[in-house]
Formats: structure tokens, C-alpha cells, sequence
């Protein structure tokens, strides 16, 4: 009974389903692991995902200013939407870690949120500040990449490996989310016996946010 948490009465379920895992993710990384402060500058690498979408959100009631790297106009049309502050375009900007410097004055950013893995990590480490921190929460393009290391050692730079999170990360977000402090990003729903097409659907990356599964209650 302990890892049950309630839900106010009206409040939508679809939303808890899809805030849940995403949300306590984002917390561990940026609050519990990378300590994000008020005046950072915050980097999330992948502008729409379900951890991404969190992470914006999460680093901007931390107080930090947050960039955001898109892989389309949509994606990070969504990014502006939920508080990034300067959203880069990667279709039309492919050398978007020369854009993040460039943007910073040739400083780079405190923070990196990447769970992109080995397509991105390398700009990442580029883009990241002299003493910066690097959290890497998870791999969807693979996960071995192969970096230089004279970036991390020269700059002083920080990889931290992050996932889920602890009980006491999840209620801080549940708290938020009830209270319309943080949104839930819901790309698609689908009734129970529609599982088939919804995993279709994010095995394609056809959906920006999460996708949930309904049941039927009557």
C-alpha cells in the first residue's frame, strides 16, 4: 500500500498513466542527480518525447533557462509550447551544437539532458559549459558511441547516468501535476483492445509525447 498514491476525484487518469514513469525520470535526472539551480542553462536533446517533454517543464520551475533541439518543426513547435525558451530546428540546422554555442556567447550550457544516446552524445559533450553536466537518460538511437574524451577532461565536463527515480521524486511530481503545475504530454489514446495499432504507431515514431491505453469500465 506503501506505492499507492492518490488521485484527487476528477482528475484524469489518462493523464496520471502518462505522467507517471516520464515525469519521476525528468525529476531524478535534473533535480535528484544533476541539481539543477535557478539561473542555469538547461539543454534537452529530442524536443517531444515523453522524458523530454518533462524535462522542459521540470527545468523551467527549477528556474533555468531552457535550449531544446527538435527534429522537426512540429516537435519543436511542442517544445516552445511547453516553456522552452530557444528551440533549435535540426533539419534546418544539422550542426545544432556550433548553434547552442554560438547562442551562448561560446560558452555552452550547464546542463544536458540527452536520451538520445549515440547519435547525439558527442554534440552534447560539445555543447555543455566548462564544468558542465551531461545526464544521460537513455539510448533510443544505441548505446554505445564512441566520444572524446579530451572534451570531458578539458572542460571539467560530468556524465551522469540517470533513470526512473525514487518514491519520494514521484510524489513531488504527482504534486505538481495535480496542482496544473506540470502537463502531461499525450500524443495518442487508444482503447485496450487497439494496443496493437498504438505500439505500431511508436515503433514508426508517428507520435510526439505519450501514448495511452484506455479501459473500458462499463
Amino acid at each position: 500500500a506503501r506505492n499507492l498514491y492518490p488521485v484527487p476525484d476528477g482528475f484524469p487518469f489518462a493523464d496520471v498513466a502518462a505522467a507517471g514513469l516520464v515525469g519521476v525520470t525528468a525529476w531524478h535526472s535534473l533535480i535528484t542527480r544533476g541539481h539543477v539551480q535557478a539561473g542555469e542553462t538547461v539543454l534537452v536533446v529530442g524536443a517531444a518525447g515523453g522524458v523530454n517533454s518533462m524535462s522542459i517543464q521540470i527545468a523551467k520551475l527549477a528556474g533555468a533557462t531552457v535550449y531544446a533541439v527538435g527534429s522537426n518543426a512540429e516537435k519543436c513547435q511542442l517544445a516552445n509550447d511547453l516553456g522552452a525558451d530557444v528551440v533549435i530546428n535540426r533539419e534546418e540546422t544539422p550542426e545544432w551544437s556550433r548553434e547552442v554555442y554560438k547562442l551562448t556567447h561560446k560558452r555552452g550550457v550547464d546542463v544536458v539532458v540527452d536520451n538520445v544516446g549515440a547519435a547525439t552524445l558527442n554534440d552534447s559533450i560539445r555543447s555543455t559549459a566548462y564544468g558542465g553536466r551531461v545526464l544521460i537518460v537513455g539510448g533510443t538511437t544505441g548505446y554505445k558511441a564512441e566520444i572524446n574524451v579530451a572534451q570531458l577532461f578539458t572542460k571539467h565536463i560530468s556524465l551522469i547516468g540517470s533513470t526512473m527515480g525514487t518514491q519520494r521524486d514521484y510524489t513531488q511530481v504527482m504534486d505538481l501535476l495535480f496542482a496544473g503545475r506540470l502537463k502531461a504530454v499525450i500524443g495518442a489514446t487508444f482503447p485496450l483492445q487497439e494496443a496493437r495499432q498504438a505500439q505500431e504507431l511508436l515503433e514508426n515514431n508517428a507520435v510526439d509525447g505519450k501514448v495511452v491505453l484506455t479501459i473500458d469500465e462499463s
